[in-house]
């Protein structure tokens, strides 16, 4: 492993941010196509935790997982004219095979999943109807890519669900922004703003859109998990429809929820991260409590039999522990190593220790060390809890750090040079303000966000651009 980051998060986060990529062993680069990386081992564990955590929750609220093939037949984008339209230039299509249709990658599985809601949905008493999928996705991006914030393939769940009413499917919509807050914001420590899209930023075929907004260290929006109303369009396509309980044909409303896991990942990295590396919330390290054994030649077989009574007992309260037990490295390399992978509590056990009957924890995001007696050393759990409302507590205050009402252009300007978001009074998210969203991004290279997804903030005074009377509250920021 290369030793040392090179730069400081808030001096250069666009450097820092890969030299933790690569030196904490999250992703390789060097696979030699423009927009796909390799997710190494301690990436991927870290994935997994996320995915289970993730996959749960929406257990929970009713959702069936399911696997659907990852080609999509070019007919069935054609078949809802808005959706095929808004993703025809990110598709990757396959070279055609002779006496086959012409197939996709898919972008997103509305157009695969949907054909077999027709064949299985029926009745009333299908609905509702939840289902949801791990996949991989892959959309030609054309900007410059970023591993895990922007790239060509990227991993995430997709749920689509189907129901009788409207009301039914925007409760789903609100649902979902429940599900983001209850995984993304408490459990992996990253606040939000559900964003409704202005109406020219929606999702291709969709009513409307809320984007799940987080500020990055350098100011900049990363969109997070998004749900979209779809209405009756795609039911409409796709034929989707049931029989009432008065045996009369309706089509289905339908709603979609795409939390990209890999995506989120990058905002865990960067939201909790420092100048030593990684710091990653108790709740998804693959490695809660590192083991580092101090020993020599003449006590190695003592202190190793130790450590391992340890391992055993923290694994038996639940808590993911391993014993660094490499000889090649010296204790200060270890130390090293896994403070840059993040790993939330590190135990040094010597000599010295074993005779005070206690042991030496490091404590990752506060970077000091106690001394805890070996018989409580099932207190780590509890621990592990007080450190994630730590990683909490310092993201909701960064979050609100970062909004700032604005009166004028100008001050929006200042904002974002400040690496803030600004929260203006503007008139329209609907059509008419269309030429006042121009104005922002010519005059400032910067978009209008939305509008608050799960509350309504009610303006008081006039547009910040055009000085006619507000209709809404509007975030304005840069995104990736």
């Amino acid at each position: 492993m290369t030793k040392g980051l090179s730069v400081k998060k808030d001096e250069n986060f666009s450097k820092w941010y890969s030299e933790v990529l690569e030196k904490a062993e999250i992703t390789d680069l060097r696979y030699n196509v423009k927009g796909f990386v390799v997710i190494r081992p301690w990436g991927a564990m870290i994935l997994e935790e996320m995915y289970k955590l993730y996959e749960q929750a929406l257990q929970k609220r009713g959702h069936k997982p399911s696997f659907f093939p990852t080609v999509i037949p070019k007919k069935n984008f054609e078949k809802e004219a808005e959706h095929v339209k808004g993703f025809t230039p990110e598709v990757f299509w396959l070279k055609k095979v002779k006496g086959e249709d012409e197939l996709a990658l898919r972008p997103t599985s509305e157009t695969a999943m949907y054909q077999m809601y027709s064949l299985w949905i029926r009745s009333w008493r299908d609905l509702p109807f939840k289902l949801y999928q791990r996949a991989n996705v892959f959309r030609y991006e054309t900007k410059a890519t970023r591993p895990l914030i922007r790239a060509r393939e990227f991993y995430w769940i997709e749920a689509h669900d189907c129901f009788a009413t409207k009301e039914e499917a925007e409760e789903q919509v609100q649902e979902d922004i429940r599900t983001t807050e209850e995984v993304m914001h408490q459990k992996f420590g990253i606040p939000f703003l559900p964003m409704k899209r202005p109406i020219w930023d929606k999702f291709a075929g969709a009513e409307y859109t809320i984007g799940s907004d987080v500020i990055m260290p350098d100011g900049k929006l990363l969109q997070q998990p998004s749900t979209h109303l779809l209405g009756q369009h795609f039911s409409k396509a796709f034929n989707v429809k049931f029989k009432n309980k008065e045996g009369k044909e309706e089509y289905v409303w339908q709603t979609c929820y795409g939390p990209a896991i890999s995506r989120i990942l990058a905002s865990v990295i960067s939201q909790h991260g420092d100048n030593f590396g990684l710091i990653l919330p108790f709740i998804i390290s693959p490695i809660q409590v590192i083991i580092v054994p101090i020993f020599t030649k003449q006590n190695k077989e003592k202190i190793i039999k130790e450590v391992k009574k340890i391992k055993d007992e923290l694994i038996d309260k639940g808590i993911k522990a391993e014993i660094d037990l490499r000889e090649e490295k010296r204790p200060g390399e270890k130390y090293y190593e896994w403070e840059l992978k993040g790993v939330p509590f590190r135990i040094e056990l010597g000599e010295k220790e074993i005779e005070n009957k206690e042991a030496t924890l490091f404590i990752r995001d506060t970077r000091k060390k106690e001394k805890i007696s070996l018989k409580e050393i099932g207190k780590i759990k509890k621990l592990g809890e007080e450190y994630d409302k730590r990683l909490l507590k310092k993201a909701d205050d960064f979050m609100k750090d970062r909004i700032i009402e604005c009166k004028t252009l100008k001050e929006i300007e200042e904002a974002l040079k400040e690496k803030k978001i600004a929260k203006v009074e503007f008139c329209s998210t609907e059509k008419e303000g269309i030429s006042c969203a121009e104005v922002i991004e010519k005059e400032i290279g910067a978009e209008i966000r939305g509008t608050l997804g799960n509350k309504k903030e009610i303006p008081k005074g006039n547009c910040i651009v055009c000085g006619k009377k507000a209709k809404e509250v509007v975030y304005i920021g840069r995104s990736y």
